[in-house]
């Protein structure tokens, strides 16, 4: 029996070499001219390779369609990919968030030790090989490629990824063979990026970096998610972690109005920010006000803050209202911003949408339409959080996908 595994991302290398593993004869088709290209990227060039929490803990940090994994994620777990890129040799560390990165912090060590586990296993690679088309013939799996020529094979495996970084291959070919098959491919929305403001002032406090801070969104005014931690603004809106693990919830509503804001000070409550406020006031009394917040908030926000509350930046502190003062603590815990869009997929960490898991079977990956097709990774309609996650949902159905071809 001859398989094809159609993408050389992780998801089809996992495939691949488990297919291999079996004795059956497999030939990985990547369009690059390397293998995992994208993955040469993630986590800025380090490669996050997993993450080492609990593995029950994983569905709590996957946003889209999270029980389509059960069978996954426990036939091949965190700790599985561990085991295997160790036994070829890879040495691996946990850090903040249970991350899990190469000793080296050099992704390309993580792809060299893939390579060998293929080289293992008997996988022909091709590589520089776009494919143009895929027929099913009888019982046979046509592939044709750009330069003409053409392999069959028995059964074919899909891990083309997504269409978020469309440089690294990501391009959406696999996409338009799904739906050539009979798939429905359920809309696709960056996920994991950055979002663009309406407000203007976001260029004046471009490379501003806050910590420790709460992102809360609403949608038609019901609050929806929050997230707590680190984030940047740019000069079109916001970036940064909590930025980029609220746009995974928030995609879904992109249709609705979605109102974002930025508690400065989560650690306090109004009351308490309140007798803060007051004790920094006392101190300075005769400063301008626009000069009395600097032991509270960064020097850039401040006059931003003073202009959101209504006050006047050059009036004395000793001659603000109580009013005046609660309007300055509601602004600090309640920063709105107005939302706009997402960048574009392009720039996004992942692709949110794909072929739609009903028309998938979880436990082995395979279409429920098409007998002998099967996916992997990123063109499922499934994606969860920053950490580690997406790329153990590519190993897991990945594995899934070579050992049931």
């Amino acid at each position: 029996m001859r398989v094809g595994v159609i993408g050389g991302g992780p998801a089809g290398i996992i495939a691949a070499g488990f297919a291999g593993s079996r004795g059956i004869d497999v030939t990985l088709i990547e369009k690059n001219n390397r293998l995992g290209k994208k993955l040469f990227i993630t986590g800025k060039g380090r490669c996050n390779i997993t993450n080492a929490s609990p593995i029950d803990d994983f569905f709590d940090n996957i946003i889209t369609n999270s029980q389509f994994l059960y069978s996954g994620f426990y036939s091949f777990t965190n700790e599985d990919i561990i085991k295997l890129l160790e036994s070829y040799g890879l040495k691996v560390k946990i850090e903040r968030g249970n991350r899990v990165f190469p000793v080296s912090d050099k992704s390309s060590d993580v792809i060299k030790t893939l390579e060998k586990f293929l080289l293992a296993n008997n996988v022909k690679v091709l590589l520089n090989k776009t494919v143009k088309d895929i027929e099913n013939i009888g019982d046979k799996f046509i592939v044709k490629f750009k330069d003409e020529n053409i392999e069959k094979f028995d059964k074919i495996i899909i891990a083309t990824g997504g269409k978020s970084y469309p440089a690294t291959g990501s391009t959406g070919d696999g996409y338009d063979f799904a739906k050539k098959f009979g798939h429905k491919i359920k809309t696709l929305r960056p996920s994991l990026v950055p979002m663009e403001l309406e407000e203007d002032w976001v260029k004046d406090i471009q490379g501003l970096s806050l910590k420790n801070v709460k992102l809360i969104s609403t949608v038609a005014n019901n609050e929806v998610h929050e997230e707590f931690g680190e984030m940047i603004f740019t000069h079109y809106g916001i970036s940064g972690p909590i930025v980029l693990s609220m746009s995974n919830v928030i995609n879904k509503h992109s249709d609705k109005e979605i109102r974002l804001f930025i508690d400065l000070k989560p650690a306090l409550s109004k009351e308490k920010l309140d007798k803060r406020v007051l004790r920094d006031f006392q101190k300075f009394s005769n400063r301008q006000i626009k000069n009395g917040l600097d032991e509270l908030l960064p020097q850039k926000l401040i006059p931003l803050i003073i202009d959101i509350a209504s006050i006047n930046g050059t009036k004395a502190i000793h001659q603000i209202t109580k009013e005046e003062r609660l309007k300055i603590v509601e602004t600090i815990k309640n920063l709105p911003l107005t939302f706009k869009d997402f960048r574009p997929i392009k720039e996004a960490i992942v692709t949110s949408g794909g072929v739609s898991t009903n028309e998938i079977d979880p436990s082995t990956m395979e279409s429920k339409i098409v007998p002998g097709l099967f996916f992997g990774g990123e063109i499922i309609d499934v994606d969860g959080l920053t950490g580690g996650y997406n790329l153990q949902i590519a190993y897991s159905t990945g594995y899934l996908a070579g050992m049931n071809v």
